[in-house]
């Protein structure tokens, strides 16, 4: 790296101090956590997906396809679950969260269970958020460290505070505005790899025959995802089409962070197009980082000194992080391979990866702890106290998944897949607790809640003992579990239950049609790529 690096750093750092200070109006809790209700589908949908595809996949997904062992094209396979998912939260869940008026997800649960059910989503949400978040810090600061040789310290630093700053004072605008920004530098960033590592390579003939075609293959039929002792038994097409569904159900429609930018839409409409959005340009946008991991991958077999590169950064910085390896291919070829100017902006990317993620964490906490704690024991606080609050609230998040970065990482496997693997633990249970709520009418609170609690205390022994299955199951496990505890439990201890109806926005079913239409779609082109090698 050079002067004109840095300066391109410096510079995309003081733009999102700016953003911050610009959208620094907020003058209620709808304004800084919901926007206004203003905000319509295209910023929403880019914010979405700059959360989703952050630095871990912007990272580790490559790593995961072209050099991790066992790894390859079946990263696709992750998209199969989504517009399957996408399709049922425009029927059966976001009407009735989105017309409820509510700015934190979990407050729906209080309205129709009670304020326990609330609360103890609301932890089990604050605990693995912020841990997931520490993973992901604490990591991409290792790597900036090793690539950039910027002290571990001071990558926690710049990646948190410059965060803090914008979205401390600008709320949930300056967030999804932020992200916007991040995703179009993230995109231009794997367009800039891909492109210059096929020149590397000689063009795409070479690349062609010299591709590990062991990569190649992606949807794996006759791996379900029960036999995984050994590692072997991963990634196949039940599993991840099954547990992707739960997983992405969950993540998009009851988490906070994601549940957030539907609550800030204008209406309805908006949230239809934000979903399909979502459900349409996240396979193309995939597909785009496994081909350029598939390509930097091949490079790296290719290329002795690419090796070395990254043997000797490996071994001088993080040897310690098991499995974490591979994520050293993306950062590593920037640094060798590009040029200078062009290496500022990938450097940027990353930094806007990592940023984006933390920024919607910390909002997302911050709304938590605000309606479903502080509002509680002080139902009548004013605007401007709300407001000061909330910012606090950002801040100490802020704080604490910074604190956790120093201690996260050691959990074997690729940055993103330790993500998705804390990440199952509870979603499937959180999102059985949500079906439950809107989608039954005897169960009770106390069902709900030895539901959820029997659900991710299963996953937990499941992670702990039973490592033959796949953690994605863990998703479908843990919410079927959680469904029919609840159902059980209501069943057995007879209680009064209130029941609003769901607001259906439609009945879906041309929704449903074109969804399943393009879940087949993607499924046929993925099961074709392999030809064209």
């Amino acid at each position: 790296m050079n002067a004109l690096d840095y300066i391109i750093i410096i510079v995309y750092l003081l733009c999102f101090i700016g953003i911050g200070y610009f959208f620094k109006e907020n003058k209620t809790s709808g304004d800084y956590f919901l926007g206004g209700r203003s905000l319509g589908w295209f910023p929403l949908s880019l914010s979405t997906m700059a959360t989703q595809l952050s630095a871990i996949s912007f990272i580790s997904a490559p790593a995961f396809v072209g050099l991790k062992d066992g790894g390859g094209l079946q990263w696709l396979t992750y998209e199969f679950g989504v517009p399957l998912a996408m399709a049922f939260l425009m029927i059966a869940l976001i009407p009735s969260l989105y017309k409820s008026g509510i700015i934190s997800v979990y407050e729906y649960l209080e309205k129709r269970f009670d304020a326990s059910s609330r609360l103890l989503i609301s932890i089990v949400f604050q605990i693995s958020r912020s841990v997931a978040t520490g993973v992901m810090v604490y990591t991409m600061a290792l790597i900036l460290q090793a690539t950039v040789q910027v002290d571990f310290w001071i990558s926690i630093l710049i990646i948190g505070i410059i965060t803090l700053i914008y979205s401390f004072q600008g709320g949930m605008k300056a967030v999804i505005w932020g992200d916007v920004i991040q995703m179009v530098i993230l995109f231009i960033g794997i367009i800039i790899c891909l492109v210059l590592g096929l020149s590397e390579l000689g063009g795409i003939d070479n690349f062609m025959t010299h591709v590990d075609k062991s990569r190649i293959s992606t949807i794996k039929i006759s791996k379900l995802g029960i036999n995984n002792v050994d590692g072997n038994d991963a990634f196949g097409f039940w599993p991840m089409v099954i547990g992707g569904f739960f997983l992405y159900a969950s993540y998009y429609g009851t988490d906070q962070t994601q549940s957030q930018r539907l609550l800030s839409s204008k209406d309805m409409p908006t949230i239809k197009k934000l979903l399909f959005a979502n459900a349409f340009f996240r396979f193309p946008v995939t597909l785009t980082y496994c081909l350029m991991g598939l390509i930097l991958g091949t490079l790296f077999v290719q290329d002795v000194t690419f090796q070395e590169n990254l043997n000797t950064v490996y071994q001088n910085n993080i040897s310690f992080l098991n499995g974490k390896k591979a994520d050293l291919l993306v950062p590593v070829f920037i640094i060798n391979y590009l040029p200078n100017g062009v290496i500022g902006i990938l450097i940027v990317a990353i930094l806007s990866a990592a940023m984006s993620t933390l920024s919607s964490t910390v909002n997302s906490l911050s709304a938590v702890s605000m309606e479903d704690f502080v509002k509680r024991f002080n139902p009548g606080i004013s605007n401007k106290s709300y407001v000061l609050t909330s910012r606090f609230f950002s801040l100490f998040w802020g704080l604490v998944c910074l604190f956790l970065a120093f201690f996260a990482g050691s959990i074997e496997g690729t940055v993103i897949e330790v993500i998705n693997k804390i990440g199952s633990v509870f979603y499937g249970p959180i999102l059985g607790v949500f079906i439950l709520a809107i989608l039954t009418k005897k169960t009770h609170a106390l069902g709900a809640n030895i539901g959820i609690l029997s659900g991710v205390f299963l996953n937990v022994y499941l992670w702990l003992y039973a490592p033959e299955i796949f953690w994605f199951w863990w998703n479908a496990i843990g919410c079927f579990v959680t469904i029919g505890v609840g159902i059980l439990v209501s069943s057995v201890i007879k209680k009064k239950t209130s029941f609003a109806a769901p607001k259906n926005y439609s009945t879906g079913i041309r929704e449903f049609a074109i969804l399943f239409g393009y879940f087949i779609i993607i499924v046929v082109i993925s099961g074709l790529l392999p030809k064209i090698f």
